[in-house]
């Protein structure tokens, strides 16, 4: 066969394939999902400041999941402390909030397949001198760390910097990501746990006003949370792997943790 007409030939059967490819994904048929989120874990979820409307990689992600199953998004906001709860018990079919996968959860609510894999780093002030690591930290004891109740982050601060005390004096709780790292801003705490993500969208927005020290404290999993028996789960992990595969997700990562970050 002539190389031209090979080439011809190898794109027909390429093109023929795609469709293919598309009906192997379930048809949710225009269902509705119902979606949830804190909106305040940059660049995973959170408010665009220019508009107010909820933005990031979990929205882009979770929309196109819809989008290739034949599926609609209704969005939806609920605090940390409650989600996993409503997701539990049917309010809402698909919660998000860089959520890691582990066997305390697992016991509540199932999990997609893991979406993005993350070290935890330790953010200070651009300014900090007093921390090198998790080390020094610890041995400060006028030191303190701000976190969000029952995260991950909270349970690192706990075992991996301190002392296993879930009481530690040191700990300084908040109602959300966002208010320990405005309290870390403001000087009110000296360090925050913080995923890979969280990092490099909030040193990106604010380059002169924070950085990390030390090496990695621990690496998380996370995964979108559906009800216990969800019909949902092998659709969306079949989205997800389809995603992957064809570089869906390389292209979130370079949109929200380098490219968004930059225009800020």
């Amino acid at each position: 066969m002539k190389p031209v007409a090979l080439a011809l030939a190898a794109a027909l059967i390429l093109a023929a394939a795609l469709p293919s490819a598309a009906q192997d994904l379930p048809d949710l048929n225009g269902r509705v999902i119902k979606a949830v989120t804190e909106n305040a874990y940059t660049p995973l979820n959170f408010a665009d400041p220019k508009t107010g409307e909820g933005i990031g990689w979990e929205y882009d992600a979770i929309n196109e999941i819809a989008k290739r199953l034949n599926a609609k998004v209704e969005w939806n906001l609920t605090a940390w402390d409650v989600m996993i709860e409503a997701v539990r018990t049917g309010q809402f079919d698909i919660g998000m909030d860089g959520i890691t996968i582990n066997d305390e959860r697992k016991a509540q609510v199932d999990f997609s397949d893991p979406y993005m894999t993350s070290q935890q780093f330790m953010l200070v002030r651009a300014a900090e001198e007093r921390i090198a690591g998790k080390e020094s930290f610890a041995e400060d004891g006028d030191l303190l760390i701000g976190a969000q109740a029952g995260t991950s982050n909270f349970y690192a601060a706990v075992y991996e910097v301190l002392d296993g005390d879930e009481a530690n004096p040191r700990i300084k709780l908040f109602d959300t990501f966002g208010a320990s790292v405005q309290a870390l801003k403001a000087g009110d705490v000296d360090m925050v746990l913080m995923d890979q993500a969280s990092v490099q969208g909030y040193i990106g927005a604010n380059p002169d006003t924070f950085k990390t020290v030390g090496e990695a404290v621990g690496s998380d999993e996370f995964g979108f949370i559906l009800t216990p028996g969800s019909d949902l789960r092998e659709p969306v992990n079949a989205a997800l792997a389809s995603m992957k595969a064809d570089g869906f997700i390389d292209g979130l990562n370079r949109k929200w943790f380098y490219e968004y970050s930059a225009a800020q």
